[in-house]
């Protein structure tokens, strides 16, 4: 198994400042190239960098500045996949709510080309030596969990197991190669599907598309377990799990229970970040179930509201969590990213950076400075 870099560690996405924005916004009324973006992002990226470098991560991301959606953007590059683009609904309250866009596989999944190559190899450029580059893209499952079955060609795939997870698993293997190539070392696959197995509510809507919410985490775990089969040697995978997180809400809530075993036992991955940061996850118990070699990362401290979580309080639930799982199998960061869209959390700036040095500082005084 492949280590973190540090006992602390984020999921990723951080808010984007205004000026990158109005360049995305530019871009899309056509005032902008996409090179003239690209060229704006690549100094927001920089500067998320030394930001990261600054508070002390040891990880450092893009921040995820080059997207709009954290699964969008990366799957509907990949051949035979196809994005419905979201609509807003209003409700009866009026209020509006996103609907969250559709991915559809409407032919053969092949990798056709490289995806987020270009994109570390910028990232890799701005890192400091003694920090880790980190890239995150969506996790496979999201490809079949939203559509089910009525999401895939039946044309492509008459059956999907074992064609399309092979295929998927392929494409996957395909991308992680080509990081690999680039020199990326750490990679993070971000999922909803395992998370959302948790909540009743989805649980009915997955047993509405035909799928049985007990069996699916299992079947999660030999996809997943093909993808891993294809991880180049010497590179990180870690699995955040999500409960949704779009301008500080959430869509699902329940304990781990449900999911636990096919998660953390029987999955192959090195890491799993997990989000704690309030009671909608339910208790630590689920954790008994990880083996040796692997890492739980206890999302505790949450991103969607800027109120600051005590040291205290945190020290006090990662003893808590190592009642089922050993402390030196644990590690702690931010429940999810601050701007898991381009919309961004309801946190400021400042908040964002006080909440990472929390985690770097409660983490050091836990474990160590390791």
């Amino acid at each position: 198994m492949t280590h973190l870099p540090a006992r602390y560690d984020h999921v990723g996405s951080f808010l984007r400042p205004k000026y990158l924005l109005e360049a995305r916004e530019q871009k899309a009324r056509g005032d902008i190239t996409p090179e003239q973006l690209r060229t704006v992002e690549d100094r927001a990226i920089s500067e998320i960098v030394k930001f990261q470098e600054d508070v002390g991560l040891k990880s450092i991301t893009d921040g995820e500045f080059r997207r709009t959606y954290f699964h969008i953007d990366f799957l509907e590059q990949i051949g035979g996949v196809k994005t419905d683009i979201p609509v807003t609904i209003r409700k009866p309250d009026g209020s509006e709510e996103l609907a969250p866009p559709v991915m559809r596989v409407t032919g053969k999944v092949r990798h056709i080309k490289d995806i987020q190559r270009a994109d570390f190899e910028y990232l890799r450029s701005q890192v400091s030596a003694g920090h880790t580059p980190k890239v995150c893209i969506p996790s496979p499952t999201m490809l079949h969990f939203r559509g089910g079955r009525a999401g895939i060609s039946k044309e492509a795939y008459p059956e999907l197991d074992p064609a399309f997870y092979d295929d998927v698993a392929t494409a996957y293997g395909d991308e992680l190669r080509s990081l690999a190539a680039a020199g990326c070392t750490y990679v993070q696959m971000d999922d909803t599907n395992m998370a959302y197995l948790c909540d009743e509510k989805m649980r009915e809507a997955a047993r509405q598309r035909g799928d049985d919410p007990n069996e699916l985490p299992h079947r999660y775990a030999r996809f997943i377990n093909k993808v891993v089969a294809q991880k180049p040697a010497g590179m990180l995978l870690a699995m955040h799990l999500c409960r949704g997180n779009f301008k500080s809400t959430h869509a699902a809530a329940g304990n781990y229970e449900p999911v636990a075993e096919a998660l953390l036992k029987e999955m192959d991955l090195d890491a799993y970040f997990m989000e704690y940061d309030d009671d909608r996850s339910g208790d630590f118990r689920p954790l008994r179930f990880l083996p040796k070699g692997k890492t739980v990362v206890l999302g505790l401290v949450t991103t969607k509201f800027g109120q600051m979580e005590s040291k205290d309080d945190l020290k006090r639930r990662i003893d808590e969590a190592a009642k089922y799982a050993p402390l030196d199998q644990l590690a702690l960061s931010p429940q999810c990213g601050f701007s898991s869209t381009v919309h961004g959390n309801n946190i400021a700036v400042e908040a964002q950076r006080n909440k990472l040095r929390l985690v770097v500082e409660t983490a050091q005084e836990m474990w160590g400075d390791t």
